[in-house]
């Protein structure tokens, strides 16, 4: 199965704020809100939805087509995902801007406050995805992540036009986007993947019920953190999966990128989507244990037996024959 994933790439600078954000909020003069907070901790990583899911994938033996735009500083990035695996043949490099930078502190409740500049990506916009089903002989499914407004409204339309099946990801650009965009956006696609609240702002800014956008969506991934994953496809009874046991929680930056790495691996493998959702959601757990959305290693046995220990051996078993872990 060949899968393509869009969206942005990026610079994370990532800090800790050793406090609460919510215990500096006045709720009466949010109006007027201008806070600083005293950073404890800066980490410079790799970063971006696409770069992160299409690492996540690369890391279990696909080997998936990145699709973005980045600048000329990307050079040692593009590197360090090459040597993963990841295909990177269909970025476009800018010549004039450079690439996205995501800035981020979270608290020590993980929450966050985050700022993102666009820079190179918003030159996504002139990327063809033909040129690039082309390329690597057909593809089997593009991931529209968050992008570009304008590329990810393009790339939308052209999957529809050309019949390439889709998967909806907008997460962040949610909270940008009016009513009309996002119904552009997931309108037809094979798979809508949010979170809880995203699922909710989806609704209240399209004016369709959730009934509504099954009708328009075959299958809806909801995450829910803590809670797991609902899994709910047309004509079929939901899909409950539960929150893999962390060793320790250090950074949630990219946890729902991992999971999707995991759930795209086990759809290209042909997995139910119970078996999908287990793989994704084990895979998060590595990235909430590490700092950096790129820096958990995977070793393959160590990798089944805390899936067996989450999910029991015969989820181990289904999984084991469709990875191959890049470390021993």
């Amino acid at each position: 199965m060949r899968v393509a994933i869009t969206g942005s790439i990026a610079t994370d600078h990532l800090m800790t704020f050793r406090g609460r954000f919510a215990d500096s909020l006045v709720v009466e003069q949010l109006d007027k809100v201008s806070l600083s907070f005293l950073a404890d901790d800066l980490q410079v990583r790799r970063g971006g939805v696409a770069a992160n899911i299409a690492f996540g994938m690369a890391n279990l033996g696909q080997r998936p087509v990145l699709v973005g735009a980045v600048g000329e500083d990307f050079a040692d990035y593009r590197s360090w995902l090459e040597r993963h695996g990841v295909d990177c043949e269909s970025v476009h490099v800018s010549e004039s801007q450079h690439t996205a930078r995501f800035v981020c502190t979270t608290d020590d409740d993980m929450a966050q406050i985050a700022t993102f500049y666009a820079g190179a990506m918003s030159e996504a916009r002139q990327i063809e995805l033909q040129p690039v089903a082309n390329r690597v002989g057909g593809l089997d499914l593009v991931v529209i992540g968050a992008n570009d407004p304008e590329a990810m409204l393009r790339h939308t339309q052209e999957c529809r036009t050309r019949g390439i099946p889709f998967a909806a990801d907008p997460s962040q650009q949610l909270a940008f986007a009016d009513g009309e965009t996002i119904r552009q956006l997931i309108d037809g696609a094979d798979y809508l993947l949010t979170n809880e609240y995203e699922a909710a702002l989806t609704s209240q800014k399209t004016g369709w019920s959730p009934e509504d956008i099954a009708e328009r969506v075959t299958t809806r991934v909801i995450t829910r953190g803590k809670d797991g994953v609902v899994i709910a496809t047309r004509g079929e009874e939901p899909v409950e999966v539960k929150a893999a046991r962390e060793v320790r929680r250090l950074d949630p930056t990219g946890v729902g990128d991992a999971f999707r790495a995991g759930f795209l691996t086990g759809l290209a493998a042909e997995l139910s989507h119970q078996h999908a959702a287990e793989l994704g959601s084990m895979l998060a757990t590595y990235v909430l244990e590490t700092v950096g959305t790129q820096e958990y290693t995977l070793g393959k046995a160590r990798f089944l037996r805390r899936l067996a220990d989450a999910y029991g051996q015969d989820s181990a078993d289904a999984i084991e024959p469709h990875i191959t872990c890049l470390a021993p």
